[in-house]
């Protein structure tokens, strides 16, 4: 019976440890936040790390369909031939500050999740958010890594949105989103192509034609709707109804599980309750068994315990009289 409740008091602390996890997977609550868990998903794609490879990431459930991808390079390569990253093209010149021997630039498509972690007063994202940042890659387990410093100095750095189609009678801009919170805005350099000399999150807006809707839920609960026009990512509507059911079977196995674990601890308190009782029963009959014991006496042939006398003899009422 003990292995049995210390077995149920170990699934009931896993439990509250899962719970805990649980709660703590929330989405992250601001676009900084975001970049560095994005950072650390991002290296652990760098299972059998090579220069100039490009490794496509997972991302946590509560931001599904967040595209990620990471390629790690020498400074000095990237300064003499530039590189193709997606949608971002880097020619060369471009340099990063300090000054390291390998760089990781990681990749961001917020896809749907955009217009949740970036907004743009007065006006509407008609793409998604593209996001390239530049770490340190010497230590590839590292974890809240600054992001280094990268300009162009020969030709600007281009992002093309070729996929975004601009709704007719409107004329988008580029809005570039940087580290420290402060927007950019910029002229088209060439169809649906931005130019920028520096790293960070890009966007291409329209003026807003319609009133601000009331706040979404968060997206623990529902998850932002895909801007206008926008390509939804691939599998989307199939991947997400097996990420929900998946979702809603932890949910519901961790509610079982919660109830099995409750009856369990007190089927363990009733039965140690009972065992209690039971040790109390059988040590007030040892000690009755072990009180004074009887003399025995014979009588005639036949033996019969006996009480012996009393300390104090009776008296007679008529003695006290003097």
């Amino acid at each position: 019976m003990g292995f049995l409740c210390s077995v149920l008091k170990f699934a009931a602390l896993l439990l509250v440890v899962l719970v805990s996890m649980r709660a703590n997977a929330q989405a992250p609550n601001s676009s900084r936040s975001l970049d560095a868990v994005l950072q650390d998903y991002a290296y652990r794609a760098f299972v059998r790390p090579r220069t100039g490879v490009i490794y496509d990431a997972s991302v946590p459930e509560t931001i599904y369909g967040v595209k990620l991808s990471v390629v790690r390079l020498r400074s000095g390569s990237l300064r003499a031939r530039g590189v193709q990253f997606y949608e971002f093209q880097f020619p060369p010149g471009v340099r990063g500050w300090p000054y390291v021997e390998r760089l990781a630039l990681v990749y961001q498509n917020l896809v749907n999740w955009s217009s949740f972690y970036y907004h743009v007063p007065g006006h509407t994202l008609v793409s998604p958010v593209l996001g390239i940042l530049a770490y340190e890659a010497s230590n590839l387990t590292a974890t809240n890594l600054p992001e280094l410093n990268v300009a162009a100095t020969m030709r600007p750095i281009s992002v093309n949105f070729s996929s975004t189609t601009i709704p007719s009678g409107l004329t988008a801009k580029c809005v570039r989103f940087d580290l420290n919170g402060s927007l950019e805005y910029s002229n088209l350099s060439a169809p649906n192509t931005c130019s920028t000399l520096k790293q960070g999150h890009f966007s291409l807006v329209v003026e807003s034609i319609a009133p601000v809707s009331a706040p979404s839920p968060a997206p623990s609960e529902v998850p932002p709707s895909p801007p206008p026009n926008q390509v939804p990512a691939p599998g989307g509507v199939e991947s997400q109804g097996k990420s929900s059911s998946k979702l809603w079977k932890v949910t519901v196995g961790s509610v079982v599980g919660g109830f099995v674990v409750v009856a369990g601890l007190a089927i363990c308190a009733i039965a140690l309750l009972r065992l209690k009782r039971k040790s109390q029963l059988a040590a007030m009959e040892q000690q009755a068994d072990q009180g004074e014991a009887l003399r025995v006496s014979e009588i005639g042939s036949t033996k019969a315990p006996a009480a012996i006398g009393t300390r104090t003899q009776p008296i007679l009422e008529t003695e006290y009289v003097a």
